[in-house]
Parts: structure tokens; sequence; C-alpha cells
């Protein structure tokens, strides 16, 4: 395949992705043109809140074709047109072959949790200390134990030493956290996503593992549970308030992850009226908060 690099403003991003596309480009990508030097401004914002800026102001358009020819003729072809007076060429490259699921799978190794439990992918061996280990490769829901929120989460399930009766993973992305609840000894465990990706992938990561878990949408949760665990972001969090603190049993457990450590004051006030919230672990700038229902609620 063939690379096919254009330098644009802001304004022309969308017009030449669109029109990119629209001649039949296997793929799309944008890129900081001004990336590893001073001029470089990033545009994400914090979780949960929209980024600074829509674009950077020269950002590199980049286009997959087949061959050099097809990738000279778009290019010809876009600088022609009226509104491309500021668009550039600045490289038409070959792609270099690559095996890409190999390169996948060295992005992904053994993740430690605590000494004994590891998440493991598919084509590792487990370390020979790992009493527990969970089988998990990367796909398309969120979860495979390398982000801060998702090890404090697991953290916290594996060191409690409980055999859970019923457990709710409210937002349970690629199901490892309610994955991780079976393994150390839960019973019922309802798994619950508004992505019916993050169902498959669950029910899927659920069947590799030789655990069961009770998949769905969001209604699938009835009743009351000693733990509730809800990894997702600060906003919905706070606005899930009510909901989750009327699913903790009494005498029950509240574990919210997704929270960066300046939001905690946030959590707490958003809580309060339900449940007393308190930072139970920290990695990263990201915070594990956790409450504990009175058995008299």
């Amino acid at each position: 395949m063939f690379e096919l690099a254009l330098v644009c403003r802001e304004a022309d991003v969308e017009t030449v992705s669109d029109a990119l596309m629209e001649i039949d480009a296997l793929a799309v990508s944008v890129e900081d043109a001004d990336a590893d030097t001073e001029a470089e401004h990033a545009l994400f914002g914090e979780p949960g809140m929209p980024a600074p800026k829509a674009g950077w102001e020269r950002s590199v358009v980049k286009a997959l074709f087949p061959s050099e020819a097809e990738a000279t003729e778009v290019a010809t072809l876009l600088l022609a047109q009226d509104w491309a007076a500021d668009v550039h060429v600045q490289a038409i490259q070959a792609v270099p072959e690559q095996d890409w699921v190999r390169l996948t799978q060295s992005q992904f190794a053994p993740v430690e949790i605590t000494p004994e439990f590891w998440i493991v992918p598919s084509w590792h061996e487990a370390p020979p200390q790992a009493a527990r280990v969970m089988r998990l490769d990367p796909g398309l829901a969120f979860g495979t134990g390398t982000h801060p929120t998702t090890r404090m989460c697991l953290r916290w399930i594996a060191t409690r030493h409980e055999a859970w009766p019923r457990v709710l993973d409210y937002g349970c992305g690629s199901g490892i956290l309610a994955i991780g609840a079976a393994l150390h000894g839960a019973k019922r465990i309802d798994a619950v996503d508004i992505d019916p990706a993050a169902i498959t992938s669950s029910k899927d990561n659920a069947r590799a593992n030789g655990v069961t878990l009770n998949t769905g949408l969001p209604e699938l949760a009835q009743d009351e549970y000693p733990l509730v665990i809800a990894n997702i972001l600060a906003q919905p969090l706070k606005l899930l308030a009510p909901l989750l603190c009327a699913h903790v049993a009494p005498g029950g457990h509240l574990i919210l992850a997704g929270i960066l450590e300046r939001q905690a004051d946030e959590l707490k006030a958003a809580y309060a009226p339900w449940m007393a919230l308190e930072v139970s672990d920290s990695e990263e700038g990201w915070i594990l908060m956790t409450a504990h229902k009175p058995e008299s609620a």
C-alpha cells in the first residue's frame, strides 16, 4: 500500500478528509503537523471534558491507497480544487510491510494486580508466581488491566478475600471487573453496559475464563447487591449516584473508579445524601473511592 500525506490548515481538515473518503481511500487519519516540535499542542482534554480545540492549526492528513499511481492521481485531483490553495503534498510513500498481529500482541504483556493475581493475554505463559490468572485479550470494549482505574478495582477485589453472594458491575466494558470478582469466589454477578459491544465482549471473556456472568443492558440490574462496582468517569458517576447507591445492600460496599484526584470532593458531595465516599487507593493521578452502607440503612 501507499500513503499520501497532505498538510493543511485546521479549517480544511474536514473537507480534505471527506474528499479522500469519497475518492475511496482505504483509510484516513489526521495528525498534528507540528508533533515533536516546540509548536506541538495537545488537543485532548481531561476525561469527561470536551477537547479545548477542535483541531490543530496545521494538520497532516494521511490516506492509504492500493498503489502509488492511485495516490498520485488523488493528490493531483485534490490540489486542482479551488478550496485546496493551502493544501500541500508532504509525501507519497510505500507503507512498510508489518505483521500487525504480532506487533499488536507485543504491546500487551502480563499485568500484575497482586503478586498472586495476574491478567495474562492468551499468547503469553502465566508467570510462575501467579496463583490466580485471568485470560484477557485486547478487544472492542474498554478494560485490559493496563489502566490504573482497572488495576485499583481489581486490587481491591483481590485483597478483600470475600466470596460475594451477589455483585453488580455497572458499565462492565470487557467484563474484566466482573470476571475478577468471579475468580475470587463471587456467586451471582450481573454485568451491565449501554454498549452492545461491551455485552458481547463480556460474554466472550467470561467464557474464556470458565466463569458465568449475567450480562445485559442496565435494566438487568435489579434489587440490592453486597458489592456494586462502577469504573466509568466522574461526570456519569455523579449522575448515577442515587441509582448506584440504591443498588447497594445494607452492609454492602460501593466501589467507584474513573476519577481524577482533583475530582474527589465533587464525588463526595454528589454521594453524600446516600453514602460517605472516601479515597481508598491512588495511582498515576487516578483514585479509587469506596463507601460502606451501614447495616441499619
